[in-house]
């Protein structure tokens, strides 16, 4: 009981911020001895402060309480092909240190080595040891397979796929006793646009990532939907050609075949566009009027299309949230989905671009990571114990 009384109190203050004892009392329902004895607990362990006094009403002024951010810590770890970005954040999610660096790594355990080794700086940059984080998520391409430590579909990083090398990298992050979860991106992309972007309190999404690969996040009900196996949203593999050539995997998958930046590339050269290096350099030279690029990018999206025409068909989401470098492109994609949507499916999401570009990933991972840092705080002090107990 005791313990169920300072979860109330600490949830109470986590939740609608700063408050006195009245005010906990009336919005918990507990007593004010009860809610008293709760925050001296909670103050002894590090778990709420103290940060003045409130005039507010007759009598004496009241003590304000608030939870501690600082008793404890996350990091949110993003692994890109071409970069990885780690963020430490403390118990409100405010980023206290930030590392971004390029991915130069030419094989899985040089990738593991070098994550390992960012966090370590990121973690002492905050002015923190690895004991004063709780829990560690990190976003990876492809479809993380605990039981095996296997990381499946994720072809763009060299060795990634290695039997164990999921294993590796939560040993090489667990620390001093942190939590270590790995995501797929993507899914930690549709995360980090409903906790903090385009996304904000929709229920029902799509976060569709294009750029090197091609990815899906599925939120239902405000949660993360993984499936049965951890790979709902890998799209990559959805039949693209009717008429596919062979059988078995195909990597890349059908769709990224179809739409991912390589595709756009050779669609722009297939045009004339021998000067574009990039997906990039398509899109800007659609955005100057080039009528060859403005091409490439109608049927860019025609393709994208067809593939939220069936997952619309399935899920009826009501909002498609684009990421990544080429979904960010949403102002010269968005129009033509839509009018290649209306002709084929009777309900037609909205479709907007992500708010957290390339940040999305790892907003995500704190987010994730927040949601299971609270408990974890709360085990690690040994509250609810009585005083002769600890």
């Amino acid at each position: 009981m005791r313990a169920l009384n300072q979860r109330l109190v600490l949830d109470r203050l986590r939740a609608h911020g700063e408050a006195t004892r009245p005010r906990i009392a009336a919005d918990t329902g507990l007593s004010k001895p009860t809610v008293g004895q709760a925050l001296l607990d909670l103050e002894q362990h590090g778990l709420v402060r103290t940060t003045g006094r409130s005039l507010a009403g007759p009598g004496r002024a009241a003590v304000v309480y608030q939870a501690a951010p600082d008793a404890g810590h996350v990091v949110g770890v993003d692994i890109g092909r071409r970069a990885i970005r780690i963020a430490v954040a403390d118990l409100e999610g405010s980023i206290v240190a930030r590392l971004d660096e390029p991915n130069r790594c030419r094989s899985a355990s040089a990738l593991v080595r070098t994550v390992s080794e960012s966090v370590e700086r990121a973690v002492a940059a905050a002015g923190l040891s690895r004991s004063d984080v709780v829990s560690t998520v990190v976003g990876t391409p492809g479809v993380p397979d605990p039981a095996t430590g296997t990381v499946h579909r994720a072809p763009n990083l060299p060795g990634w796929e290695r039997r164990g090398l999921l294993h590796e990298l939560v040993s090489a992050l667990a620390g001093a006793g942190s939590d270590v979860v790995v995501e797929n991106d993507a899914n930690l992309c549709a995360v980090g646009e409903h906790a903090l972007g385009a996304a904000l309190g929709v229920d029902v999404l799509v976060c569709l990532t294009v750029g090197t690969g091609i990815g899906m996040g599925l939120l239902m009900d405000g949660r993360l939907f993984r499936g049965a196996h951890g790979a709902a949203g890998e799209i990559a593999d959805l039949p693209f050609d009717p008429r596919p050539s062979g059988t078995g995997a195909r990597r890349p998958g059908p769709v990224e075949t179809a739409a991912a930046g390589q595709a756009v590339l050779a669609a722009a050269r297939a045009r004339g566009l021998t000067k574009a290096r990039s997906a990039k350099d398509v899109f800007r030279l659609a955005r100057a009027g080039d009528e060859r690029a403005l091409g490439v990018v109608e049927e860019e999206a025609e393709k994208l299309a067809y593939v939220v025409a069936a997952v619309t068909a399935v899920l009826d989401p009501r909002l498609i949230v684009l990421g990544g470098g080429i979904g960010g492109n949403t102002d010269l994609l968005a129009g033509p989905m839509r009018r290649a949507l209306a002709a084929t499916t009777p309900v037609v999401p909205e479709i907007v671009a992500g708010q957290l570009g390339e940040d999305a990933v790892l907003a995500g991972a704190i987010a994730t990571a927040l949601s299971t840092a609270h408990e974890l705080v709360f085990d690690r002090r040994g509250l609810g114990r009585a005083a002769g107990d600890a």
